[in-house]
This record gives C-alpha cells, structure tokens and sequence, in this order.
C-alpha cells in the first residue's frame, strides 16, 4: 500500500487489477465480485447438497481475491448455522501442484479431516484436487463435492466437469488497459469498478447438469 501510494503522489500512471486501492488513495481499479459469489456457491452446497464439512482452499494470503472468497466462504457457513473450522481452511496458492500437495497431505496424515465437499479457491488448484481425491479412491460427487472459481477453459472438460464461478477476466485487462490509456491522455478516472460474475452448475458439486 505504501509504495502504491507513493507511486500515486509522484503522478506515475497506472490502474489496478484484481484489487482495490489503499484507503484515501484515488487510484483507479478494475476487479471481479468475488465476495458475494462465493457466499451463494457455498450456500448451494450447503442448501442444495446438504454438504456441512466444507474444506476451502485459499489462495495467497495476501492476494484481495483471496481474501474476499474466504469472506464469501465464512459468512456462508455463519449465515446456515455452520461453525467455522480452522482444520477445514488449508493452503492452495491458486496453483493445482501446492492444492495436489495439500490434499495428499490431508488424506495421508494419518487423523484423516472429515470432510464433504472442497472449494478449491480457483480452477488450476481445482486440477490437483481432483487428482487427489482420484487416488485415494475418492469419487466425486458421490462421496465428495469439488467447486472452483474462474470457469477457464477447461473446467468443462474436467472428469467430472467443474462446477465453479464465471469472472470475466479478459475485460478486466480490457478495462484496465482502456483506463490507462485515458489515464495517459489526461482524461484521468478513480473509479473502482466490480464487474460481476455467474455461478456455473456443472456434475462435480452434485448437479446433474
């Protein structure tokens, strides 16, 4: 924050992705709504699957996506009358080989975390999750339901394919290179703007679609 803000006070040009500025800085952003997304993805594992032991794979912890899915995850499980779970809240990174890592670590630690659906945080990690699970002889969805977030391009092509969150990341960069560009014609904006996103249904969480 405070190099940002630094940055700002010396008139260097730029335009934030995927998080917003520092407090009092006017710095123009470009993001996705992550937080509310999430709240109703895991409702619908909780409502819909009747899914109460619910792992989360978070990202980089200092990353605001990151954070604010975990935002969207806690208030899910507090708005059903779920208890939060330090266990069920592991490190993924975003990045399928740590998720890979984590889940064999769980699954291999010998006091086995009871556990009946996974949001993986993202879609890369959702790929070592799955993988995983697959070894340990673990079916999904029958015995466990996977989620994800992003829906990239494979996601539908996953075994089973990924229930997860459409978030429009190329017109994020669209956006955000268009604001720059403004930016350096002396049409300056500090706007923040949130583009929404859409929960895709797919098999993985237990959807027959």
């Amino acid at each position: 924050d405070e190099d940002l803000a630094s940055l700002h006070e010396s008139g260097f040009p730029m335009v934030l992705v995927h998080r917003t500025p520092p407090p009092s800085v006017p710095i123009p952003s470009v993001t996705v709504e992550n937080i509310e997304v999430t709240q109703r993805l895991i409702e619908h594992l909780i409502q819909a699957h009747g899914k109460k032991r619910i792992l989360f794979l978070r990202g980089p912890v200092h990353q605001e996506d990151s954070l604010r899915r975990e935002t969207g995850y806690r208030a899910a499980l507090k708005a059903n009358g779920i208890p939060f779970d330090e266990d069920l809240l592991i490190d993924g990174d975003f990045e399928r080989g740590i998720a890979y890592q984590a889940m064999n670590k769980i699954l291999g630690n010998g006091k086995h975390i009871a556990f009946d659906a996974v949001f993986t945080g993202d879609d890369d990690a959702a790929i070592g999750v799955l993988k995983s699970l697959h070894e340990h002889s673990i079916r999904v969805p029958d015995d466990v339901s996977v989620i994800g977030f992003d829906d990239l391009g494979f996601a539908s092509f996953l075994n089973p394919p990924l229930t997860t969150v459409r978030a429009p990341t190329e017109r994020v960069g669209e956006i955000a290179t268009e604001r720059l560009f403004d930016i350096l014609d002396n049409h300056p904006s500090d706007d923040v703007l949130i583009l929404p996103t859409e929960i895709i249904y797919r098999r993985s969480c237990g959807c027959q679609y």
